[in-house]
C-alpha cells in the first residue's frame, strides 16, 4: 500500500471521528446510539477499504515475488550450463593425459619384453656351443646376435651395420651420435681355445690352453683397437668387443686367469669387451644419453606446451571464480527474498489482529480504546511498509 494512500486512510478516520464527537455535542444524549451505529459502520468501511488495499499489496508482492523467482532460476540454469561446459573442458584434458600414461606404459611392457627376449636368448647360447665348432659360423651367430640387440634398443637411423672405413676395414656396427660421431661394436667369438680349456682334465694342460685362449682374446683386442678406432673418420676413442657369449665373457674378464687381466689390458687398448647382459646395460646408457640430447632439442617446445598449459589454466581460475560470483549472487537474491516473505507473513498476522478486534463490538464507554487500537494498528502498517 503506498503512503498517500495510508495518510488518506487516517484522514477519514480522524474525520470520522471529529463528526462523531460533533454529532454527540449537538444531538444529545438521545441520539448518541444511532451515532454509535454510524460509527461502528464507518469504522467496518474502512476495516473493508483497508482489506482491500491489503489484498492489492499483497497481490503486488506475490507478483514481485514471482518475477525474483524467475530471476534466481534462470542465473541458476545459466551457472549450471557454465559448470557442465568447465567440467567437460576438464574431462577432455584428463582424457588426454590418460591416453599418453597409457601409451608411455605400453612403451615400458614392449622394453621389458624385449630385455626378457635377450635375456633368455642368452641362455639359449650355451646350449649352442657343440654346434657352433666352425669360426666363421661362430663370427655370423656373434653378428646376428648383435644386430638383434640393437634393432630392439635404436631406433634404424640410430645405428648401422658393416660399416666401412676408408681403410676398406669394416667394422660389424656403430652406434651413431651427434655431430657425426659414432662407436665401433665389433662381435667376437674366441670359442676353440676355450672349449679345449672346458673339456681338458689335466690341470697343467688346462693352464696351458688358457693362456692360447687369453692369446687370443688379446689379438681380437688389438685388432679392434687398430682397425676400428678412428677418430679422424669420427669414431669415439674408444670401441666396444661384443662377446655373445655369458660363459666366455665371464673367463675372458671376471675370472682371474694366472694373473693375467684382460680387462685391464682392454682398457689400455680403449677396448671395453661386453656380454649379452653387460651389452644391454651399455647401450640403454648410450640411449639415455642419445634421448638427453633429443630432450635438448625439444626443450622449447615443452617449454611452450607448458606455456600454454599455464594460460588454459589460468582461463580455467577465471571461470571457475565466474561460477562462484554467479552462485553467491544467486544466494543473496533468494535470502533477501526469503526475508521479504518473512517479513510481509508477519504484517498479514498484525493486520488480521487488527481486524478480529475491529469487529468485536464493545460498550460506548469503550470506543475510545477502539480508537487507541486503530491508530496503533495504522501507524504499524505505515512504519512496517
Amino acid at each position: 500500500m503506498s503512503t498517500d494512500a495510508i495518510i488518506i486512510l487516517g484522514f477519514v478516520a480522524v474525520a470520522g471521528l471529529a463528526a462523531y464527537f460533533y454529532f454527540r455535542k449537538t444531538s444529545g444524549d438521545s441520539s448518541q446510539d444511532a451515532q454509535t451505529l454510524d460509527l461502528s459502520k464507518r469504522i467496518d468501511d474502512l476495516n473493508q477499504n483497508m482489506t482491500n488495499n491489503l489484498n492489492t499489496v499483497t497481490q503486488t508482492m506475490l507478483d514481485q515475488l514471482g518475477r525474483v523467482t524467475t530471476q534466481v532460476d534462470n542465473r541458476l540454469k545459466e551457472t549450471s550450463e557454465l559448470s557442465h561446459k568447465q567440467q567437460k573442458s576438464v574431462g577432455e584434458r584428463l582424457d588426454n593425459a590418460g591416453k599418453v600414461i597409457k601409451e608411455v606404459t605400453a612403451s615400458i611392457s614392449r622394453l621389458e619384453e624385449s630385455n626378457r627376449r635377450v635375456h633368455d636368448l642368452a641362455k639359449d647360447l650355451s646350449s649352442l656351443q657343440d654346434i657352433l665348432k666352425t669360426p666363421k659360423l661362430r663370427g655370423g651367430l656373434g653378428e646376428l646376435f648383435l644386430e638383434e640387440l640393437l634393432g630392439q634398443i635404436f631406433s634404424r637411423d640410430q645405428y648401422a651395420l658393416q660399416h666401412r672405413f676408408k681403410s676398406g676395414e669394416i667394422v660389424d656396427a656403430v652406434i651413431k651420435l651427434r655431430d657425426d660421431q659414432m662407436v665401433s661394436v665389433d662381435s667376437k667369438f674366441p670359442l676353440e681355445n676355450f672349449k679345449k680349456m672346458l673339456e681338458e682334465k689335466d690341470e697343467k694342460e688346462s693352464e696351458r690352453i688358457r693362456k692360447l685362449f687369453v692369446t687370443d682374446v688379446k689379438k681380437h683386442i688389438d685388432a679392434i683397437s687398430k682397425k676400428y678406432i678412428l677418430q679422424d673418420e669420427g669414431t669415439l676413442d674408444f670401441a666396444l668387443m661384443y662377446i655373445p657369449a655369458e660363459n666366455v665373457y665371464y673367463e675372458t674378464i671376471v675370472k682371474d686367469l694366472g694373473g693375467i687381466s684382460i680387462s685391464q689390458y682392454g682398457l689400455e687398448k680403449n677396448v671395453i669387451p661386453v656380454s649379452p647382459n653387460s651389452f644391454n646395460i651399455y647401450l640403454h646408457t648410450i640411449l639415455i644419453g642419445l634421448r638427453g640430447m633429443q630432450i635438448e632439442k625439444s626443450a622449447r617446445e615443452i617449454f611452450n606446451n607448458l606455456s600454454r598449459l599455464k594460460t588454459d589454466f589460468g582461463k580455467f581460475g577465471d571461470d571457475f571464480e565466474l561460477v562462484g560470483t554467479h552462485l553467491g549472487r544467486a544466494k543473496s537474491s533468494y535470502e533477501k527474498s526469503e526475508k521479504r516473505l518473512e517479513k510481509f507473513g508477519s504484517k498479514l498476522d498484525q493486520i488480521d489482529l487488527g481486524k478480529s478486534a475491529s469487529r468485536d463490538h464493545k460498550p460506548l464507554e469503550e470506543a475510545e480504546g477502539q480508537k487507541e487500537l486503530v491508530e496503533d494498528s495504522e501507524n504499524r502498517v505505515i512504519s512496517e511498509v
